[in-house]
């Protein structure tokens, strides 16, 4: 008998995955504390994901997913929860990849964000970048950030999303949340369009190409928070990344732009624990200064990490130096650490050894080996390998 796709979502949601995979011609499999887990069910036929894809999509997407092979929404799954989900094509026919979001969002408490967090929300205007890989936490941070705002500000707060994530409701102000796709065609045309519609603070799901970035530093320059994420791994290269979107001949000026107009950039990543019960998230955290202003004007972006790492007192923070101290403290690997850090020096002596250097016994059988508390689930797990 088949699996359906809903059994599959409840499977995920039960075992605290944060992502389900499902792949024609493969088991299907989720992601729990950033590990991949086959599930104990047989290969999933290209006409089952048809079915599947069928069942959660209306005809204006398939007809996008026709025309562009992969199409982004979300959907809401009755008794189970909303989540994100990507349909692509692959060389053995379609594919979903569907991500748990929460309906309603974070707070900064419960996140355990620095103090610094709390104080970009009432910045009056600026530019304050929330960035990371894929799978960081970057929207989770910034849906605490925008609901902070939302309980404390009387202002109007406008989102650009691919697609819409978590649910705001207006609280002291007004909330007014438009998705890629279903209320507008382009970051772009939209970030155009917003400068119309009396924002006080508007996030720009992510700053895709060079006409979405000036037009956010343009809102940044003329009274407007915004808040948008990158796929950076710290802050100093967030900034070298925002500048070389441009041509050459314009990046002086963006860098007179920046040092100006951007507030605060942090970086952050999730390492797994020293017990590997959960992720650990980890930040980077650059405050924008008259002096650090300068630097970013002169175009010496290299001496932002020793700026951060004399900071304090400004809420900055090097991951590295925070993350050195939790591998002291016990709270997480020295391997862990070498592999996610910034800087690989400070954690020279936990890098790989060489083949053949040690004679470990070997590791145990994957299929043996699986997270704890998988046992009991309505769909058997098993870790992929």
């Amino acid at each position: 008998m088949s699996v359906s796709l809903i059994q599959l979502l409840q499977t995920m949601v039960k075992n605290k995955g944060s992502d389900l995979h499902v792949a024609s011609n493969s088991p299907p499999m989720i992601r729990v504390r950033g590990e991949m887990i086959k599930m104990n069910v047989p290969n999933i036929t290209p006409q089952e994901v048809i079915g599947m894809i069928e069942q959660i999509t209306d005809p204006t997407q398939k007809a996008e997913l026709g025309k562009e092979k992969n199409i982004d929404f979300s959907f809401k799954a009755s008794g189970v929860g909303i989540f994100r989900v990507n349909v692509f094509n692959q060389r053995h026919g379609l594919s979903i990849v569907m991500r748990v979001l929460t309906e309603s969002p974070p707070t900064i408490e419960e996140l355990h964000l620095p103090e610094i967090c709390r104080t970009a929300c009432s910045y009056a205007n600026g530019l304050v970048l929330i960035t990371g890989p894929t799978g960081s936490g970057k929207s989770t941070t910034l849906a605490a950030m925008i609901n902070y705002i939302n309980m404390t500000s009387k202002g109007h707060i406008l989102t650009l999303e691919d697609p819409i994530e978590f649910q705001h409701e207006s609280k002291m102000g007004m909330v007014n949340q438009r998705a890629l796709g279903l209320h507008f065609v382009s970051f772009a045309s939209a970030m155009k369009a917003a400068l119309r519609e009396d924002p006080d603070v508007i996030l720009v799901g992510e700053m895709r190409d060079p006409e979405t970035v000036a037009l956010a530093l343009k809102a940044a320059e003329t009274g407007h928070l915004v808040f948008s994420t990158l796929h950076t791994n710290s802050a100093a290269k967030t900034i070298d990344r925002v500048i070389n979107t441009f041509p050459s001949e314009e990046q002086t000026q963006i860098r007179g732009v920046l040092a100006e107009s951007l507030k605060l950039v942090i970086s952050q990543k999730l390492i797994p624990s020293a017990d590997k019960t959960k992720r650990i998230c980890f930040q980077d955290i650059f405050v924008n200064t008259i002096a650090s202003g300068n630097i970013i004007r002169e175009g010496k972006t290299y001496q932002l990490p020793t700026v951060m790492q004399t900071g304090k007192n400004e809420g900055m923070q090097l991951l590295d130096q925070v993350l050195f101290e939790a591998v002291k403290k016990g709270e997480v690997s020295g391997e862990d650490a070498w592999e996610h850090a910034n800087d690989k020096t400070t954690f020279a002596k936990w890098a790989p050894k060489p083949a053949g250097a040690s004679s470990a016994a070997p590791a145990a059988s994957p299929e043996a080996s699986g997270p704890p508390g998988m046992p009991g689930t309505a769909t058997p797990l098993k870790k992929a390998g």
